[in-house]
């Protein structure tokens, strides 16, 4: 019997560690008093995502900047919904989030550099753009770990997307392209033409007036990507599922549709690091590892996640 190849886990970590903030109580604390949920439940996810996949390594992907000036540009509300406002009543550059969930973030990312895990950014672009180049550039198959459907876009024969929603770990669907195809009605590679076309507010995309989700995936179905629906709307406005009034919205809101899908397309030729993608045999800096655990009292999260990843190389050697 053919023993098929162990993934690379790629995960959206800061979609993993606000998922656990926001599931976890706060009354969770390290030594000093401070919340700790977040450390402890992207810890936790992580090693059952370890026990469930057998990876042979594993790719954090992290936001070095998580609302890009370039996308900006293209479309200036993309994710604005999500930026504080400043005391002048002004919008400020960073991300409106928990006050005590920085800290978190900041250790969790210690805790991987600690550990040997991978941890990949990239200036100028989110975890997403390093997530589409990690699935398009690593040997072998992935699973991508997010919430965030835009992720989609990445499925192909050798990238399926474990979409965190829908409550518990046991619930989360492992897409792969026919699964994608009957959850959206669209196959994964015109996921963003979909998106586009009937906007997506969880990142500010406004979509074209008049066009929801069934009627963007019957414009997609009959014209493929949005190059192909434009020019049906010039050439053929009357050739079903266009129609006249569809015609006249899509070519309306042309230039912005075409802006929204540079926006959406994540990058996959991003420069990665040469750093090795394998699960770590020991961790690359046990002294501060130690430091970081005692500091925010996550001895058997971190315990429980190098157990998961020696059974993994134990059971493949």
């Amino acid at each position: 019997m053919t023993v098929p190849p162990r993934p690379v886990l790629v995960l959206d970590s800061a979609s993993l560690y606000y998922r656990s903030y926001y599931a976890l109580p706060s009354s969770m604390t390290a030594p000093d008093g401070r919340p700790h949920n977040a450390v402890r439940g992207f810890l936790s996810t992580v090693s059952r995502l370890v026990d469930a996949y057998s990876p042979r390594g594993i790719v954090a992907c992290w936001d070095n900047d998580w609302r890009p000036a370039w996308r900006v540009d293209l479309v200036p509300t993309y994710k604005s919904h999500r930026v504080a406002d400043d005391s002048d009543g002004g919008a400020s550059t960073e991300e409106a989030e928990p006050e005590d969930l920085g800290p978190q973030a900041v250790a969790i990312a210690d805790l991987l550099d600690a550990l040997g895990i991978a941890r990949w950014g990239a200036d100028g672009f989110e975890a997403d753009d390093v997530a589409g180049s990690v699935a398009a550039q690593v040997p072998g198959p992935t699973i991508v770990v997010s919430g965030d459907r835009d992720l989609v876009q990445l499925i192909t024969d050798d990238t399926r997307l474990l979409l965190t929603v829908n409550g518990g770990m046991e619930k989360w669907p492992l897409l792969d392209q026919s699964a994608a195809l009957a959850r959206f009605g669209v196959p994964p590679d015109r996921y963003v033409d979909l998106a586009v076309l009937r906007g997506d507010p969880s990142d500010g995309l406004p979509g074209v007036p008049g066009i929801g989700a069934k009627t963007a995936a019957a414009l997609v179905t009959a014209f493929g990507p949005i190059d192909g629906i434009l020019s049906a709307a010039r050439e053929r406005p009357d050739a079903r599922p266009m129609t006249p009034r569809l015609a006249a919205g899509l070519l309306s809101a042309e230039d912005a549709t075409l802006r929204a899908r540079r926006v959406a397309n994540v990058v996959r030729d991003l420069v990665l690091p040469a750093d090795p993608v394998d699960l770590p045999s020991a961790p690359s800096d046990p002294a501060a590892l130690g430091d970081i655990v005692a500091e925010w009292g996550v001895a058997r999260q971190v315990d429980e996640l190098q157990l998961a990843i020696r059974r993994v190389q134990t059971e493949a050697e």
